[in-house]
């Protein structure tokens, strides 16, 4: 780590290292990662960040990519007062649970992206949950890029890689790792979908299959994963157009075709999102119907189940009232001949019911 020199007041210098310390500490907890990039490629060493930037300003070209994870407001702070960030960013960047969304300050852009993760799960009949969701936030200036991470799924270290493997990408600046990061979070949501469509798939199969195990409540469960998707998908629409529109200089125009692209694979995830959540209307709706289906077949059967458990019952209950002249008191078959006519009572309406297909 380059050294800062001493100046000569001593209230400066007090100053200055504690922001020395400080950078030092935040690099070891929560900078996953901090690099300058000239002509493409990456300068060897490492760099704290206040002496990144000051290397890539000396020169008079490339860019800082700092990346940061989770950070605290204490941690960030000496960032945010190098690069000149905006307190209200950098608010939301440690505060994170943001909706996907792009400002313009005076001298940077904050932009903010949901990453989805799918869960792998044995059956989508019994998940209880389907998306993990994180955050990646990005302040974009002239000569640096910072991103923030939230959640354990959105690391950036093999994009990283592979720009660096691909000088001629970094060598349009920090607004090409934006778009490397834009188009990571895009690719991720045409892969949920996709294992979106799969689950959807076998839901619709075990809805129209007798006595399927779907039940309303599971329905209701893949709807609210759906619209987790959703709120990370549609929003992110308006940024992704900014930028690649002109919204700002920071953006040049070799990368906002680039961008162009990213929202047509965006526009191509929300139309399936739209279109997963209409079926699953549907198909919640077909489970309803199946459901008062099924219950109106299983009171049919507990009818007539119970009208002819009401022939016997009455019998049973004339016998009970202990009347002298009664069949089974004076008559030799009287008792078998009762059983008789019970029984072919209950056979009678037994066959009945059948044939209505009640039973």
């Amino acid at each position: 780590m380059p050294a800062i020199p001493s100046l000569g007041l001593r209230g400066r210098a007090n100053r200055r290292a504690a922001a020395s310390v400080l950078d030092r500490v935040s690099s070891s907890t929560h900078v996953i990662d901090c690099a300058v990039y000239v002509d493409g490629k990456r300068l060897p060493g490492q760099f704290s960040y206040a002496a990144a930037i000051a290397e890539v300003r000396r020169r008079r070209d490339g860019f800082v990519w700092i990346g940061l994870f989770e950070p605290a407001e204490e941690q960030i702070q000496g960032i945010a007062e190098t690069f000149g960030l905006h307190e209200l960013a950098v608010e939301d960047a440690v505060t994170a649970h943001q909706r996907p969304k792009l400002d313009r300050y005076e001298e940077n852009l904050f932009m903010v992206l949901k990453t989805v993760r799918y869960i792998d799960h044995e059956s989508p009949t019994s998940a209880s949950e389907l998306v993990d969701t994180g955050e990646i936030m990005a302040f974009l200036g002239r000569d640096y890029i910072v991103t923030v991470r939230h959640g354990r799924h959105s690391g950036l270290g093999q994009l990283r890689e592979e720009m660096e493997a691909a000088p001629e990408r970094l060598r349009v600046g920090p607004a090409a790792v934006l778009h490397g990061i834009a188009d990571r979070v895009v690719d991720s949501y045409l892969a949920v979908a996709d294992d979106f469509e799969n689950d959807i798939d076998v839901i619709e199969t075990s809805v129209f299959a007798p006595r399927s195990p779907v039940s309303a409540e599971q329905m209701y469960l893949m709807k609210r994963e759906i619209l987790e998707l959703r709120r990370a998908v549609v929003p992110l629409a308006v940024p992704l157009r900014r930028l690649a529109e002109g919204y700002t200089p920071l953006i040049p125009e070799q990368a906002r075709s680039y961008f162009r692209d990213v929202d047509d694979h965006l526009t191509t995830v929300s139309e399936r999102v739209a279109s997963f959540d209409e079926l699953l209307t549907t198909l919640v709706d077909a489970t309803l119907a199946k459901i008062n289906l099924q219950q109106a077949a299983d009171m049919r059967k507990i009818t007539s189940w119970a009208a002819i458990i009401a022939v016997p019952t009455m019998a049973v209950g004339v016998y009970g009232m202990n009347f002298d002249y009664m069949p089974e008191l004076h008559w030799r078959f009287g008792y078998p001949g009762v059983l008789l006519v019970i029984l072919g009572a209950c056979l009678i309406l037994y066959r009945i019911f059948r044939r209505n297909r009640w039973l």
